[in-house]
């Protein structure tokens, strides 16, 4: 199996002011988001490694991440963020491929491309034995409506309606536990090359 996750784009972070006074940014406010979905498509990864970087146009602490994350031989996982690609919108990108052994879906997250006005979302599919990709028709927007299972859950568990939380206390720990071991594999040396002989 693959997942990526592959974005390019330019997010205007002067939208938001406590940013530029933040250590740590782009894992943190932006890529959590989507180690969470992966984690909840895939589990838990046995480790991280992690690259998060600023960039020379401006002083925010990171908006350009690579990440991989281990899922043992069979499955690769890969993370490729920049917030910087401000060179117009025809090759800016906000997507996710998830290929497989019985198919593949694509996921374009419009929100994040021409922010904060946005394009449509669009998911597709290819499945198993097919000859073309299925486009699967999307209600709402990711904000607000792609909260709304998990606000829904959060009132029903309240209630007495369900009893489990989609999104726990303990779920939400080792999402940030993914997290801090992404920051403390981008602080880590990288592995040297081989000196010449």
């Amino acid at each position: 199996m693959d997942f990526d996750v592959f974005v390019a784009l330019s997010t205007p972070w002067s939208l938001w002011d406590f940013v530029a006074r933040e250590p740590r940014v782009e894992i943190a406010l932006h890529s959590i988001h989507y180690l969470d979905l992966i984690r909840q498509v895939l589990g838990d990864p046995a480790g991280v490694h992690a690259k998060t970087v600023g960039h020379p146009n401006h002083k925010i602490a990171q908006t350009r991440t690579s990440a991989i994350l281990d899922y043992g031989d069979l499955v690769r996982c890969n993370l490729s963020i920049n917030h910087d690609h401000a060179f117009g919108r025809k090759h800016q990108a906000c997507e996710f491929r998830v290929c497989g052994t019985e198919g593949a879906a694509y996921l374009k997250l419009g929100v994040n491309l021409a922010y904060p006005r946005g394009e449509p979302d669009i998911l597709e599919i290819y499945p198993r034995g097919g000859s073309t990709w299925i486009d699967v028709p999307l209600k709402g927007t990711w904000f607000p409506d792609g909260f709304v299972g998990r606000m829904a859950n959060l009132q029903r568990f309240v209630s007495g309606e369900d009893s489990i939380l989609i999104g726990s206390v303990e779920d939400a720990w080792n999402t940030m536990a993914l997290v801090e071991a992404a920051y403390q594999s981008s602080a880590a040396p990288a592995t040297p090359l081989a000196k010449k002989p």
